[in-house]
């Protein structure tokens, strides 16, 4: 069948009551609660530290379950048709009113006579899935479980047959939709895994052995998620982190490229760490930093009276990281004598001190960055090519924040803990609001940027308070008089009064007039009237020509309309 988007039932919509009176929210005879999605994020992510990933799954399938076979008795009793078809559509109309999910209809198949059933359907907005993506961080299965589950209830329960819905894709972990198949349960190959999640079982004979899996697990996820500091599980930091770990392993000259921002320091100390350098110096220069004509000395050392105010010896930073690593940060800055410097110590592993003839030897492993081309500046001849070619032999490009947005909710919770314990005070996390507008961002900043916005929105937030969205964007204005619209889109209230207003006044003249010619007929007549009968000061009261409302008149008279009086 054609893609069909399954619109909320208005008779579903006037089972949804609110009682002010008891504080009771009633859909049909079922109490229901409104409860914040980040409350029940925390609640999901404590099952599955607690019980283990397969547990927790179990235990949403079962809840989903739980609340299908509720609808399947509502649909039921509320639908108009009492069609299979019909009956599953209302089913997944619930799920939107309850605020579930939008869904839209790819496919349907119902023939019980021959027992045969398939359904696919898109699932737009998954509170699921917008958990794992804002808040949980993202899994490598599908996660929308009481998703599944609900589906599978209410629709083994409207045909009076085991029906199993599974997610093959899901935002959840990476993909861009949600997609839900449903079948009869025994053409699922995996069916016997899925009646397991629906079945309850005991937990106490299993405790030590799911403590030790989910020890395991958490070592695996800290393993897979950290490079040193440098924190993430998108794909481009999972390929950042093969490739720093593979370099670390030898002993070969890195170039880390990427923007100002994303962590380039971070993953050159990561190199060290994971070498076999890890107990000598780890020594930082920026070399944008530090005056053209003290570069050399910085670097490569300088001898007593090698120029005015040189009155002692001293070694430079290639020295002082002797046996260990330097990093160069902004190496396209270096002036063209420190690039020739620099050329001689990769390629002979010696230097000479600014005023000096001695040679020394120096086994130094290099890692340089740069957030600007070395290419370019290659070709306008800013950088001497053999030197790029040098410290070209293994590139590592970090992509910027705003490519790996699943890195954000690691990096989030890794910079509020380091500053509660720095400013000694704990929040209760960024709000709802706060997080969406955090996912939102486009980070020009990157990494540095973040850990400011954090810090300074921790210093404007008391202890055990939310940090709100302005406490991260200050100079955002979030307006108190800002509503929902009928879509669901933030807006100024003055903005839905006046939309209400201009759509109420159709309504109106619907009801009154009936149709669209007597409509017409009445804008006329209005118009006539106020121009006394004068054709042009009607036509200019309507912004229409003369001609043009000469015409209307004269195809209203051969209809044999009557002019209405207003």
């Amino acid at each position: 069948m054609d893609h069909l988007k399954l619109p909320v039932n208005p008779q579903l919509c006037q089972q949804v009551r609110f009682d002010e009176r008891d504080g009771q929210i009633w859909l049909d005879e079922q109490r229901v609660l409104l409860m914040q999605l980040i409350a029940l994020a925390e609640f999901r992510k404590e099952q599955i530290e607690t019980l283990g990933l397969e547990r927790a799954k179990g235990f949403f399938m079962r809840l989903g379950y739980s609340i299908g076979k509720k609808d399947a008795q509502l649909a039921l009793r509320l639908s108009q048709s009492k069609e299979p078809l019909d009956l599953i559509r209302t089913g997944f109309s619930l799920h939107s009113l309850k605020g579930f999910v939008r869904v839209d209809e790819q496919q349907l198949e119902v023939d019980q006579a021959n027992g045969h059933f398939y359904a696919e359907y898109i699932m737009h907005d998954s509170y699921e899935a917008e958990m794992f993506c804002t808040e949980l961080g993202q899994l490598e299965e599908p996660v929308c479980w009481s998703l599944i589950g609900q589906a599978s209830a209410f629709t083994s329960a409207l045909l009076g047959r085991e029906i199993l819905f599974k997610e093959i894709t899901c935002r959840g972990c990476g993909d861009n939709t949600c997609l839900l198949v449903g079948k009869p349960a025994e053409e699922w190959d995996d069916v016997a895994t899925y009646r397991k999640y629906f079945s309850r079982s005991p937990i106490i004979e299993e405790l030590y052995e799911l403590q030790s899996q989910i020890s395991v697990l958490r070592h695996k996820v800290d393993k897979k998620s950290t490079l040193g500091n440098f924190r993430g599980q998108s794909p481009g930091f999972q390929h950042v982190c093969k490739l720093a770990n593979r370099a670390a392993d030898a002993n070969v000259t890195v170039l880390l490229l990427g923007e100002t921002g994303v962590g380039k320091e971070l993953v050159a100390r990561a190199i060290h760490d994971a070498s076999n350098r890890e107990n000598k110096k780890f020594v930082a220069v920026n070399c944008a930093a530090i005056p053209p004509d003290l570069i050399e000395s910085e670097l490569f050392g300088v001898e007593k009276g090698a120029f005015t105010g040189a009155s002692n010896s001293r070694e430079g930073k290639f020295e002082r990281a002797h046996q260990g690593t330097i990093f160069l940060d902004e190496v396209i800055e270096l002036s063209p004598r420190a690039q020739a410097a620099l050329l001689r110590v990769l390629q002979e592993g010696e230097l000479e001190r600014v005023g000096d003839s001695q040679t020394r030897k120096v086994d130094v492993r290099v890692v340089a960055a740069t957030n600007e081309s070395l290419e370019e500046a290659v070709k306008t001849g800013r950088f001497r090519a053999d030197l790029y070619y040098r410290l070209n032999v293994y590139p590592i490009h970090i992509p910027p924040l705003r490519e790996r947005s699943e890195d954000l909710i690691l990096l989030i919770e890794h910079f509020l803990e380091k500053y509660h314990a720095y400013y000694s005070k704990r929040t209760a996390g960024l709000s709802g609001l706060a997080m969406q507008a955090m996912m939102n961002y486009d980070w020009p900043g990157n990494v540095r940027e973040l850990e400011n916005l954090i810090e300074r929105a921790l210093i404007l937030t008391d202890s055990g308070e939310e940090i709100s969205a302005t406490a991260l964007f200050p100079t955002l204005s979030f307006k108190a008089s800002q509503t929902l619209s009928e879509d669901g889109h933030l807006i100024d209230s003055s903005e839905n009064d006046a939309k209400q207003h201009s759509t109420l006044w159709i309504q109106e003249a619907l009801n009154d007039c009936g149709s669209l010619e007597d409509i017409e007929q009445k804008f006329l007549d209005y118009a006539l009237d106020n121009a006394q009968g004068n054709v042009s000061e009607a036509a200019r009261i309507l912004g229409i020509s003369r001609p043009t409302l000469a015409y209307r008149m004269k195809k209203m008279e051969e209809k044999g309309r009557k002019r209405i009086r207003t």
